[in-house]
């Protein structure tokens, strides 16, 4: 079988036509290119995917964010099926005090059509931190930031129908844009793709969900997803098959087509809705207030580190861990038992989906194992 990369060799001197419109993986493809390194390259006011291409060509496979970035900017420069689609209003925009990363920018894949991405999480600590935020807070900074991107680019350029997409919490991003923009703007919007990104609250899709816009929407989940299962999905979902197991195939690169679709699965597999059902159940029995204190708790550990990344605590793991343990001992008794519960209510629900007829004793480490 074949990956996006592939897709670019078979396909990738055929333009975008009537008879060879833009198509699903050519989405996929729009998608990813949010991950760009275009921070690292100096961006004018208009390029070309050709002219990104040749900048990125000096940097290494290593010096880009993920495995496969680089082989796909180098085709994507050699398409004639992409390589003169103007981009515009590249964004970027990390906060690290306010536990924000966004960035987002804007693909003209055709006379009156633009696709906006939004990227996924980098490999940033505090990106990650804005991913748990979901699990407590109405709305969290870059879907903000990305409301206001479409809003922008929708005036701006009044006269083209919008395509809208992003990987994982860009997915995320890509929905909820959708759903708060303005009816002017959902009305020009032709398909919003969200790739294996987490869902929303149910009382954020009840306050936004309309028909028409939801029927416009599709999530892609590979086989074993868990990322994308994460709270409430009420648009339309596919499943598509993915050569890597478990959390590995949250990779897009691992995500199969064959010719211009994905090869699309029956349905999930039950490692996936087993973890669904562990992570639907643990939310139900954990307050807001307990989510925040314990992901607030778990992040100022890996914080104190003052590592940016978790490549960099990996890097000197065994210095990083005496940190991490001497802040946590600094915690306070009531928030140590706190964490400790909530592990605890997550293990439990887990292991009651796989062992049902049993009860699941569990007998964690108490608090005072973790004092210094």
């Amino acid at each position: 079988m074949s990956n996006i990369n592939d897709y670019l060799s078979w396909r990738g001197d055929v333009p975008i036509t009537k008879e060879t419109p833009f198509n699903e993986v050519d989405s996929m493809i729009m998608a990813r290119f949010s991950y760009m390194i275009f921070d690292r390259i100096k961006m004018n006011e208009e390029e070309t995917i050709k002219s990104i291409s040749t900048k990125m060509k000096r940097f290494k496979n290593e010096e880009f964010r993920f495995n496969g970035d680089k082989e796909l900017i180098t085709k994507l420069g050699q398409s004639a099926r992409f390589k003169n689609m103007r981009v515009t209003d590249y964004v970027e925009n990390n906060e690290k005090e306010n536990e924000k990363q966004f960035a987002s920018i804007l693909i003209h894949t055709g006379e009156h059509e633009m696709y906006v991405s939004y990227i996924g999480t980098d490999a940033s600590i505090y990106g990650w931190k804005e991913d748990f935020n979901l699990a407590y807070m109405e709305n969290i900074p870059c879907q903000i930031e990305g409301k206001e991107y479409l809003k922008k680019v929708a005036e701006k350029y009044k006269d083209k129908k919008i395509r809208i997409g992003g990987h994982s919490k860009g997915g995320n991003v890509a929905i909820y844009s959708a759903l708060t923009a303005k009816e002017e703007v959902q009305n020009r919007i032709i398909k919003v793709y969200n790739y294996d990104g987490p869902g929303f609250r149910e009382d954020f899709i009840s306050k936004y969900e309309n028909d028409e816009i939801i029927n416009k929407i599709e999530t892609y989940f590979p086989q074993d997803s868990i990322i994308g299962r994460i709270l409430n999905h009420k648009e339309k979902c596919s499943v598509i098959y993915s050569n890597e197991k478990s959390i590995m195939q949250h990779d897009i690169y691992s995500w199969q087509v064959q010719g211009t679709k994905p090869v699309y699965e029956k349905k999930l597999t039950n490692a996936s809705e087993i973890m669904n059902v562990a992570v639907t159940t643990w939310l139900n029995n954990t307050t807001e207030e307990q989510r925040k204190i314990f992901f607030d708790t778990i992040f100022e550990l890996l914080y104190s580190t003052e590592a940016n990344t978790f490549g960099e605590i990996s890097e000197n793991l065994s210095r990083n861990m005496i940190i991490i343990h001497k802040k946590y001992s600094k915690v306070s008794k009531e928030d140590r038992q706190m964490i400790t519960n909530v592990i605890k209510i997550f293990i439990k629900s887990y292991f009651k989906q796989i062992i049902p007829a049993k009860k699941i004793e569990l007998h964690l480490p108490k608090t005072s194992h973790f004092q210094a």
